[in-house]
């Protein structure tokens, strides 16, 4: 290990070793660039692996191959967050991509006309940094947790694997998003459960049948969410401030599954009782268990760089696409619609750091 004062120089450093990192590194290596991948997980994969133990994806696996690997399997199979962990560490090691894990990147900031990146007992300079993160960073949940009876076990979407995890007795899962939704079902199978939460929409179709493998899930994430949903098309520009404050609709679980799993639907939690969650009928429920599916939000706190807007998102029309026109030589990739409806999944995230690289590697 090197000692604190020691510097590394890289062209560029690429801060992320998830699906977004990883596509950047494919584009650099094409270009012979020399570049770093640090990643703060111990292992390649371990923010898919450390999600709940029954997630899926949406798209079939033909869709999920990044540039230059296809993903492994039958191309029409749901594939396991687990599987999706494996598929990126291969693609990093069948790529020879120089992944650093097990370094998290605690502070960055200007270096003359280049950058200085600080983690810890290692440090290092570039000319670029490419910022390859999700919007997804921190967990939220509401201020009144703390309220809660300290009996009541408490968890975030983030932290949940399996019901192990929770006490006998009633589930309440907050959130009637697709974790919301997924969670709940899993937790139904073992416990009585209550969602509260309205949902924000709903894909009127079940993505397990032919039609929809075949046919509707193509043209809902091939073109439509890729190509017709963009920040240059009139409908994606009108889109696209939804998609950044809202929950992307109820994608597999219907009403129908809901039910038939005996989960009780309930309004909005907006408080608490007497140790216990209040909603916004003024019902106060008397459950064991209490899981926070609300959502996340960004942390880029650590970049200290005049590059965000008070949502703590990049701002416009300095970013664009990625790329930061104030600040030469800094990018973002794997941003909740950066370019596309596409571009924080694994289909889209591809062609966002082809644009990226390409304009990294061209003449300032």
């Amino acid at each position: 290990m090197n000692a604190v004062n020691d510097v590394e120089r890289f062209a560029t450093v690429v801060v992320g070793g998830g699906q977004a990192g990883l596509s950047v590194g494919y584009h650099l290596a094409r270009l012979g660039l020399s570049f770093v991948i640090l990643d703060a997980n111990d292992r390649i994969g371990d923010a898919w692996r450390n999600r709940w133990d029954s997630l899926r994806l949406f798209t079939p696996a033909r869709f999920n191959g990044l540039d230059g690997m296809p993903f492994p399997g039958p191309a029409h199979n749901f594939s396991t967050k687990d599987e999706v962990a494996d598929y990126l560490e291969s693609y990093a090691a069948h790529f020879s991509l120089p992944v650093r894990t097990g370094v998290r990147v605690r502070r960055l900031s200007r270096n003359g006309a280049g950058f200085l990146i600080d983690a810890g007992d290692r440090r290092f300079e570039a000319d670029n940094v490419v910022v390859a993160m999700s919007s997804h960073q921190l967990p939220r949940s509401p201020a009144f947790v703390a309220g809660l009876d300290p009996s009541i076990v408490q968890l975030h979407s983030s932290a949940y694997r399996n019901v192990t995890q929770l006490r006998d007795g009633r589930v309440l899962v907050v959130g009637m998003g697709n974790s919301g939704a997924e969670i709940a079902l899993d937790v139904a199978a073992s416990h009585p459960t209550v969602l509260s939460g309205t949902e924000s929409g709903r894909v009127p179709f079940r993505i397990e049948s032919p039609l929809a493998r075949h046919v509707l899930l193509p043209l809902m994430f091939r073109v439509i969410g890729h190509r017709v949903l963009t920040i240059r098309t009139p409908i994606g520009r009108r889109i696209r401030p939804r998609q950044l404050s809202h929950a992307a609709p109820v994608v597999r679980v219907k009403a129908a599954d809901l039910a038939a799993a005996g989960i009780q639907r309930v309004g909005r939690v907006v408080g608490c009782r007497d140790g216990c969650p209040v909603l916004d009928d003024g019902r106060v429920l008397a459950v064991e268990n209490v899981i926070w599916c609300t959502g996340f939000g960004p942390d880029f706190s650590w970049i200290d760089l005049p590059v965000f807007g008070e949502e703590k998102y990049p701002k416009e029309p300095q970013h664009v696409r990625g790329i930061v026109t104030d600040q030469p030589g800094l990018y973002f990739v794997g941003l909740n619609f950066l370019y596309a409806m596409s571009s924080g999944f694994l289909p889209g995230v591809g062609r966002d750091a082809a644009h990226v690289v390409k304009h990294l590697a061209s003449p300032r």
